[in-house]
């Protein structure tokens, strides 16, 4: 038995962490972008000794740092999965570990692709709120998969786990895919998401700093002032390197406004043209819907 799922990639422009004791609750709000180029994830299960196998483009994945395994072990926890032997590969479109939600990709995957074979008695909702622990646990993201789950230029509203958290949409950034905005977008290496979403200093500015851009952005909801709040969060946080910034200042010429992806060594822009004089940039649409069984 086996399925193919593509999860999307998701990009932060600006973020508030907020706590809470249950994982489903703990989360983030903020807005972000949602992009064509994401993990395709293909699950296969069959009758044999209970032997998990999970590769990354053609790459073994390590257990102990794996957000795939961990999804795993979340719905074992939950249902009997005797006898059977699961494989996991993910192929990912975008870098890993630079700002594209790629570990929510992985875990959305994995979890949709698990269900569906099994035929658990889960939702959509209920299989993606199983990735969302994952992240969660592995401290890898807070709201990427709830992002991904939806499309398009997403505010999350309210903190949590898909069925939990809240999410709207800005209008006109993808309401046709053929015409979508393009997101251009320059990597220069990641950030470790762990190192920044767990330390206090770094979790105190980001918090000071993003309270109160989604109120900001829903006076006003359009491409250009995600773009802009995106760039005063990237400020303000001092989360930006000097590389990072003499690219965003090119793209802010050539864009709708540039800004760094959170969490990632990441410049990224959006436009109405793919165009840019940077060379060896990565071009993408918002994609205006989530997940899909291939």
């Amino acid at each position: 038995m086996k399925c193919s799922i593509f999860a999307p990639s998701h990009i932060t422009g600006f973020f508030q962490i907020i706590d809470h004791p249950n994982p489903l609750k703990k989360g983030s709000r903020g807005a972000g972008v949602v992009l064509d180029k994401g993990v395709i994830t293909q699950v296969k299960i069959r009758d044999g000794n209970e032997e998990v196998e999970v590769k990354i483009n053609g790459k073994s994945d390590p257990k102990n740092s794996s957000i795939t395994y961990k999804t795993i072990d979340l719905i074992k926890n939950q249902f009997e999965l005797r006898n059977k032997k699961i494989s996991v590969k993910h192929q990912s479109q975008i870098p890993i570990g630079a700002g594209f939600g790629a570990s929510a990709a992985c875990a959305l995957g994995t979890s949709l692709g698990i269900v569906k074979i099994m035929n658990l008695p889960l939702t959509y909702n209920q299989a993606a709120a199983i990735a969302h622990m994952a992240e969660i646990e592995m401290s890898s993201g807070l709201g990427d998969v709830i992002a991904e789950l939806c499309g398009g230029m997403v505010l999350r509203l309210k903190e949590g786990a898909p069925g939990f958290g809240r999410v709207d949409k800005i209008i006109g950034g993808d309401s046709d895919h053929d015409n979508a905005l393009f997101v251009i977008s320059k990597t220069l290496g990641g950030i470790a998401t762990s190192e920044i979403i767990g330390d206090p200093s770094h979790k105190r500015r980001i918090n000071d700093t993003g309270e109160s851009l989604i109120r900001e952005l829903l006076k006003k909801p359009d491409p250009r002032t995600f773009m802009k709040l995106s760039r005063r969060f990237a400020e303000n946080t001092a989360l930006m390197d000097h590389d990072v910034l003499e690219i965003i200042r090119i793209l802010e010429d050539e864009t709708m406004g540039a800004s760094m992806a959170m969490l990632g060594k990441t410049a990224f822009a959006l436009s109405e043209s793919p165009d840019s004089s940077i060379e060896d940039v990565s071009v993408a649409r918002i994609r205006p819907f989530g997940c899909e069984f291939l």
